[in-house]
């Protein structure tokens, strides 16, 4: 199958994209995240994935944008639906990118990750991809975190320690 993998970052790339090339899929990249919060580690994870995608020739699709404002706008008030936002923004991004580019169905890397909510990122991506009309693939990588972690140490890649916005860092270094 032709498949538009969502990437957040690069060490969660590298499990995904093994798994899904030897079960025989077709994947290009997908790498679209204005969650990320600061600035320096949105280019931090944005570099280590180009310099990895070359390394190992995955074709990436890249919007570049850094729209933290707009994000922000979104949450303000209603932070407690912050993943079901993120995950929405960044899947339906996704999902019509894939079917305007003939893909036959898109994923996210975020299923790698046993700090995600599995059910969740599943709603939230078959509504948009429906909306889109383009299949959303579910795959439960979990079983592969730590292969992954292992391949982002053998590459040398950047690892960040929480999962993006400026929220996921507050939890992650502020010790209440």
């Amino acid at each position: 199958m032709k498949i538009l993998l969502h990437i957040c970052c690069g060490p969660c790339v590298t499990y995904c994209y093994k798994a899904m090339r030897e079960a025989g899929h077709e994947i290009t990249g997908f790498f679209y995240n204005p969650n990320i919060h600061p600035y320096k580690e949105y280019r931090m994870r944005l570099d280590t994935l180009k310099d990895y995608a070359q390394k190992i020739g995955l074709s990436i699709i890249y919007k570049d944008e850094y729209n933290l404002e707009e994000f922000l706008r979104h949450l303000v008030y209603r932070e407690a639906l912050r993943c079901r936002f993120c995950y929405y923004l960044r899947l339906k991004e996704t999902a019509w990118r894939a079917k305007e580019s003939n893909f036959e169905a898109f994923t996210t890397t975020l299923l790698i990750s046993p700090y995600q909510d599995h059910n969740l990122i599943q709603e939230v991506a078959r509504s948009v991809g429906a909306e889109a009309g383009i299949s959303f693939h579910y795959e439960d990588f979990r079983a592969g975190y730590h292969e992954g972690i292992q391949i982002s140490k053998e590459y040398g890649l950047y690892r960040q320690a929480y999962c993006g916005c400026i929220y996921s860092e507050k939890e992650r270094y502020l010790k209440i």
